[in-house]
């Protein structure tokens, strides 16, 4: 993920900064304990796909 474009996108819920969480490949908002997906490249940054932090990830 280029770093300028993680310097302008925002959380689309609260506007807080994100956090590119390389390894999983997601964009975290600590402010509201959500995880954007990237795929493909492509940050999807619809509230209705970002995944929950305080719900353990399935295995």
């Amino acid at each position: 993920m280029e770093t300028r474009l993680l310097q302008i996108l925002v959380c689309p819920v609260c506007k807080s900064t994100l956090r590119h969480d390389r390894e999983r490949q997601e964009l975290v908002c600590a402010a509201d304990r959500l995880a954007f997906p990237i795929r493909d490249g492509v940050p999807i940054m619809l509230p209705t796909e970002a995944r929950s932090l305080d719900v353990a990830p399935s295995e």
